[in-house]
């Protein structure tokens, strides 16, 4: 499955004449081939001028405290609704750097490459990270590529680094977690998990449910500027969900939290398809979903901001003494359940 749109034609960058319909060993080999690829392709498509230098590496001015990530994306399929693998790699590192309390400024790109892979597919995936990079402001400055026989891969692999300088008023930590500090979320969840079973399954919606896959620096950068150093704890839920991330915050912070379904947003469709598939709604995987852990008297305000952006923005609990190192969850119907950590895959390969 491709991209809902042809983001070839929508970006004005149609494929070039090349000398192969597929990916071979040779793009790989450091040759000729290599340096016609990178060429027409990489360098081309993501051109900037640190990037146009064609260094083994890139020389970078940063001054204060700095964030470093890094993640590798093997989904699959590699075209979903709402975004393929290479603008998911893009946004993920972005946003890992974001809640770090710092500003994403550049990333890197490494590819790793089955052979055989259509370079029509290869051009797409390339168009997808100059779209979400340029969307972003965080330009592509250095990168990697290989290529590995049939078989031992499954048609791209790509890993992203991210480094940001942080925010002047960040200070990001779990130990700075208070009891009486209220849990917020900025979106809807679990839309990118069902996005992918959709196309897996087949499933059918009366609209389609896209990927919620996108860039959160801004925002992010908004609430330090005005809420400073309320703002205690971040983090995306990607795999493991909610869930997972709640549960660690209470381990490792020895912390109770308290959590209220009816409060949690979630598209009804996505909650449909959920029940229909047997999942937890909160073990499912999103990407361009943050929770934020802040100070009771900045509560009001985080949300305000949030819903500038986020209209299903929502305080979905608080942190409490009570039962330390556990998630409790109050119900829609009025139960309390324990949510423990996601003990296994529950969606395979969703980023």
């Amino acid at each position: 499955m491709k991209s809902d749109f042809k983001l070839s034609i929508q970006l004005n960058c149609p494929l070039p004449k090349l000398d192969f319909d597929i990916i071979t060993l040779g793009h790989g080999s450091g040759g000729l081939l290599t340096h016609r690829l990178l060429e027409s392709g990489v360098f081309k498509i993501l051109e900037n001028p640190i990037l146009n230098e064609q260094h083994d590496g890139a020389l970078l001015n940063f001054s204060g405290r700095v964030a470093f990530s890094t993640d590798s994306y093997v989904i699959s399929p590699i075209f979903f609704p709402g975004g393929n693998i290479g603008e998911l790699a893009v946004n993920g590192s972005i946003n890992d750097v974001s809640m770090c309390g710092a500003m994403p400024q550049y990333l890197s790109l490494a590819f790793i490459i089955e052979e055989g892979l259509p370079m029509e597919e290869f051009w797409e995936v390339l168009l997808g990270i100059k779209k979400a990079s340029e969307e972003a402001g965080v330009p592509i400055v250095t990168g990697d590529t290989k290529v590995v026989e049939r078989g031992k891969g499954d048609k791209i692999f790509i890993n992203t680094s991210g480094i940001g300088s942080v925010h002047p008023k960040a200070n990001i930590n779990i130990a700075r977690i208070k009891v009486g500090d209220k849990i917020l979320i900025n979106a809807p969840i679990a839309q990118h998990g069902v996005s992918i079973l959709s196309v897996r399954q087949g499933l059918e919606f009366e609209t389609t449910v896209t990927s919620d896959t996108r860039p959160l620096h801004r925002i992010v950068k908004k609430l330090f500027d005005e809420c400073g150093e309320d703002i205690h704890f971040l983090r995306d839920p990607t795999r493991g969900g909610v869930a997972t991330v709640m549960s660690e915050v209470a381990k490792q912070g020895k912390l109770g939290i308290e959590l209220v379904q009816k409060q949690i947003p979630i598209d009804e469709q996505v909650e449909g398809a959920c029940e229909m598939l047997g999942l937890d709604p909160l073990y499912v995987a999103n990407e361009g979903v943050f929770i934020s852990i802040v100070s009771p008297h900045v509560a009001d305000r985080v949300l305000k901001i949030l819903k500038q952006n986020f209209n299903m923005a929502s305080i979905i609990g608080e942190v409490t003494e009570a039962h330390p190192g556990q998630v409790i969850l109050q119900s829609k119907i009025g139960g309390r359940r324990v949510v423990n950590m996601l003990p296994g895959e529950q969606l395979p390969r969703i980023c």
